[in-house]
């Protein structure tokens, strides 16, 4: 099964925290771009990962050769054609950036989006960066539409400051743009907050078609009452239909295997599952633990298996 994203980094800050330097990635059969990222490393506002570090908030290249991207030529001889910084951020101190790199344009229907508002019109959110594939008339409407607190899953990530999946979008009324995401074959999403004060919003968007999904399985993990232990709030399986009877009643504490880890660290981990019991085939895959942290305490992770 292909995928919308073909690769997958962990950049996080030297010891002196003078440059930012590879800390883990996944590259599929992508060998030639993964020796020459492995010894790389970028200053402060010096290529993605160094603008990521730079503005705190993400961005998105979609044209590489009209931007500050570093490994352009070896991005293209690789068949990449679009590459998607995150912060991972404790306030405003970065602990990591990850990079996304997405290929095979003409295959893939589906959307990476950041979404923000404007400190004054705080009341709405916009499409202020994203990538598309070849959804054109998808990208088209997105970008002129406009969400209030609460409305959409952007709207709704927003409003409860946590991250929320949405599977059958297209026939979901929760769903802004459901009737051009049905068009556009688009059936899944997952939202996540990243860089989130009172006053200036990001959000992330992801959105899967069937065909060529963002990854082959999403899962969001959320803390207990009593905040001692992780729990599965929601996933989704490409390639299960059971998933979330396979992961029912599975929970990490602190330092547990990969999630815990990243709970005990706050720094985004690339491993294996450590789940157990289940009959999902993308769990033998490579899984990116990403976690959402607001005022210097985490409140999720979301997991991708790649």
């Amino acid at each position: 099964m292909k995928t919308f994203i073909k690769a997958t980094e962990i950049w996080v800050p030297s010891k002196d925290r003078s440059k930012l330097e590879l800390n883990d990635g996944v590259y599929s059969d992508l060998d030639d771009f993964r020796n020459i990222s492995a010894d790389m490393t970028f200053d402060i506002q010096q290529g993605l990962p160094g603008s990521v570090w730079a503005t705190g908030h993400p961005l998105v290249i979609s044209d590489f050769e009209n931007s500050n991207f570093v490994r352009t030529k070896d991005a293209q001889n690789a068949g990449l054609t679009c590459a998607i910084g995150i912060p991972v951020l404790s306030g405003e101190y970065l602990l990591a950036v990850i990079v996304f790199l997405c290929g095979d344009k003409d295959q893939h229907a589906g959307a990476i989006e950041v979404w923000a508002n404007d400190p004054d019109r705080s009341n709405e959110l916009g499409v202020v960066d994203g990538y598309y594939g070849t959804s054109e008339y998808f990208e088209f409407t997105s970008r002129k539409t406009r969400i209030m607190k609460g409305f959409g899953l952007p709207g709704m990530v927003w409003e409860k400051e946590l991250p929320l999946l949405i599977e059958d979008l297209g026939d979901s009324q929760s769903f802004i743009r459901r009737r051009e995401a049905k068009e556009a074959g688009i059936t899944t999403g997952i939202g996540m907050p990243v860089a989130f004060d009172q006053e200036q919003i990001y959000i992330m968007v992801f959105l899967s078609s069937k065909d060529t999904p963002i990854a082959k399985r999403l899962q969001i993990w959320g803390l207990d009452e009593k905040g001692e232990s992780l729990h599965c709030e929601s996933a989704f399986g490409a390639q299960s239909e059971n998933l979330a009877v396979d992961i029912e009643g599975q929970t990490f504490a602190k330092g547990e295997g990969l999630i815990g880890k990243v709970w005990l660290s706050g720094i985004p981990q690339i491993g294996k599952s450590d789940m157990a019991n289940t009959s999902d085939p993308a769990l033998s895959h490579s899984l990116l633990a990403m976690p959402v942290i607001d005022k210097g305490k985490l409140k999720s992770i979301v997991t991708f298996a790649l």
